[in-house]
């Protein structure tokens, strides 16, 4: 295998997944999701380990029952580990608590109580309006314990958004904060949710975290309830009861660039399953270790790979609140290094912020308690891939690339870190048990290395089972394009090298067609980012008479490069040798930031839209949205001074 990176010999040696399970698995992928699932506690034994009769809605572990919130924290603490560390919280501005399973399981009992006593039963929605707290963590669970349906938003959505999804589910509660801390500084939250609410005769309760302390949070008397107060009157015992295989577990919400958020909803066995196996697998789960994914915990990186798959494993992990900039760039590489993380599981957007600040941020730190890296949200380009495993890793941290989606529940597309060789930028194989395929419009599977869509023949358990309120919007977004295959259109394009590898292309609708040639934004976006005076960069296709689009790149210089005359023909030339002249960018922009999600996915649409004259999307997702406003500026100042472009 040519360009490969076996794994580490010692490594491999003791890792959890060794080779032969991808044969074994593919042999009976029933059989072998039904070996996974063993590994939970269940109340009561599945009937059929798999059901796909209502296709496209596959039924997972049909008659089993269990409690989720009983095999994240229950179970440890019944064997015995209860005072093992399932937590360690850092804020922003420093603060810092250390939460043991005992101690998590005396707190999710008690809210599970208290949010019995506020009339939630199973079936009932709460949405968590929270930033990354404990009490994130605890709600998340005592909901699942008591079967209620949780939804997570983005503490940094507007009420606009909060208000959709808040009304879309139902929900009965809506958990909240009285303010967050962002970039150093504390903001309001408690009027934001009011707003969101009002009007919406279903929510019969907002329950509130004190986070700073205000002296001036909007209250409601009769409705809003301290969350203090209410786990201080409520016993510290709970008896958990069990819940069908297929009982809703959770909502989460796409954040699509245009239309309406769809709420995809995911089930107890099947997901948790997926979820505990991917995440002991991926990230060869050790009882020393300390696990750290970056995520927001309303992302569904973090619901997976945060919030259920880790605390399935009983593992230790590092949860952090705020920005990885604030108060310094380096700030996560010192939580590393305080805390012994052995396991990093980051974004490559992040990544590429890092490589901006040069090798010596991380080299100003101890890391060498690494022995794992991953990634996950998008692509990583092969530099970042380089850079994140020599400057972060040491050269000695195999990076596992993760490729999943919210419909997915969990990784899809991966290495399996002690078996896999890597080649830098490719998310490599589907995971044991599923299979994907790259394929035509026509569904004919594309020769290597030409692209095609990339699509799921082969399913896990923790696939979303349908959109809340709008079973056939799921059907015709996720399966009507190849239902007679019974095939999930990803939405990404995709292709294979000689040896099988997956290369993930972006969105199919991030796929530019220039000249009758089909080019992939990441594939520009990788070779621009490979110039040493470009730290990130975003390709967009905009409108053309002639070619049908022009390629339009916009690019965040590195630290220090304030000149950027004789940079648009560098770049031109640059992009002309790595990918070919039909590749070279048309005009070229430069950016002070690029619009991006919590999970740090770029949002290629909103600038497609800016550069073809017609109105945004939906914004709402966005981590900071003056960055589109930046763009915007900087367009049309280049509009205005480059107007034959």
């Amino acid at each position: 295998m040519t360009d490969a990176l076996p794994p580490p010999p010692a490594f491999a040696a003791v890792a959890n997944v060794r080779a032969g399970v991808r044969e074994r698995a593919d042999a009976d992928p029933p059989a072998f999701w039904a070996e996974q699932a063993g590994r939970l506690t269940w109340d009561r034994p599945w009937d059929t380990a798999h059901d796909d009769r209502d296709w496209p809605t596959a039924r997972w572990f049909d008659g089993g029952r269990l409690n989720v919130a009983v095999n994240c924290v229950d179970r440890h603490v019944d064997a015995g580990r209860g005072e093992k560390v399932a937590l360690h919280w850092e804020g922003e501005p420093g603060d810092r608590r250390t939460v043991t399973y005992a101690q998590l399981h005396e707190q999710v009992q008690r809210l599970a109580n208290g949010l019995t006593e506020l009339g939630v039963g199973p079936g009932d929605r709460v949405v968590l309006y929270l930033p990354v707290l404990v009490e994130t963590v605890v709600a998340t669970m005592a909901c699942a314990r008591i079967g209620a349906v949780v939804s997570l938003v983005f503490g940094g959505f507007s009420a606009d958004a909060l208000r959709f999804r808040v009304a879309d589910t139902g929900a009965t509660v809506v958990v909240a904060s009285d303010g967050q801390f962002r970039r150093g500084a504390a903001v309001p939250v408690k009027s934001v949710v009011d707003e969101a609410v009002a009007g919406l005769d279903h929510v019969a309760h907002v329950l509130v975290v004190r986070r700073t302390g205000s002296d001036d949070v909007p209250w409601t008397p009769g409705r809003d309830v301290w969350w203090h107060d209410l786990l201080d009157r409520q016993p510290a015992a709970h008896t958990a009861q069990s819940f069908p295989a297929e009982h809703p577990l959770f909502i989460v919400y796409t954040s699509g660039t245009t239309g309406r958020p769809k709420g995809l909803v995911h089930t107890s066995g099947g997901y948790l399953t997926q979820a505990s196996w991917t995440h002991w697998a991926l990230f060869d789960l050790r009882d020393d270790d300390v696990y750290w994914c970056q995520a927001d915990l309303a992302w569904v990186t973090a619901h997976t790979y945060v919030l259920y798959g880790p605390l399935s494993n009983g593992a230790t992990q590092v949860v952090y609140e705020g920005s990885p900039l604030t108060p310094h760039p380096g700030r996560h590489f010192e939580v590393i290094e305080r805390y012994g993380v052995t396991t990093y599981y980051t974004a490559p957007t992040l990544v590429r912020t890092f490589m901006k600040h040069g090798p010596q941020l991380p080299a100003g730190h101890d890391l060498s308690s690494l022995r794992l890296l991953g990634s996950v949200g998008e692509a990583i380009n092969p530099e970042a891939w380089r850079w994140l495993h020599e400057h972060v890793g040491g050269g000695r941290c195999p990076v596992v690339d993760t490729w999943w989606q919210s419909e997915t529940g969990a990784a899809v597309i991966a290495p399996l870190p002690g078996v896999t060789p890597l080649k830098p930028g490719s998310a490599t194989l589907a995971l044991p048990g599923m299979a994907v395929a790259v394929v035509d419009d026509d569904g004919r599977e594309t020769p290597p290395g030409v692209e095609g869509n990339l699509v799921i023949t082969r399913p896990g358990p923790g696939m979303a089972r349908t959109v809340w309120g709008d079973h056939d919007r799921f059907v015709r977004s996720y399966w009507a394009p190849y239902a007679d295959r019974r095939w999930y259109l990803a939405g990404d394009s995709a292709s294979r090298d000689e040896d099988g590898y997956v290369w993930i292309g972006g969105r199919i609708d991030d796929v530019l067609n220039v000249s009758g040639h089909r080019l992939s934004s990441i594939e520009l976006e990788s070779a621009l980012v490979s110039h040493p005076r470009v730290a990130e960069a975003a390709v967009v296709g905009a409108p053309d008479d002639v070619t049908g689009q022009r390629i339009v790149a916009f690019v965040i210089t590195r630290a220090g490069d304030a000149d950027d005359s004789g940079l648009a023909e560098e770049l031109r030339a640059h992009v002309a040798t790595r990918v070919g002249a039909v590749a070279k960018p048309r005009e070229v922009v430069v950016v002070t930031d690029l619009p991006k999600t919590r999970s740090g996915k770029i949002m290629r649409r909103l600038m497609a839209d800016m550069t073809a004259g017609r109105g945004g999307g939906d914004t709402t997702s966005l981590t900071d949205p003056a960055a589109m406003t930046a763009v915007e500026s900087a367009w049309t100042d280049h509009r205005r001074t480059s107007p034959g472009a």
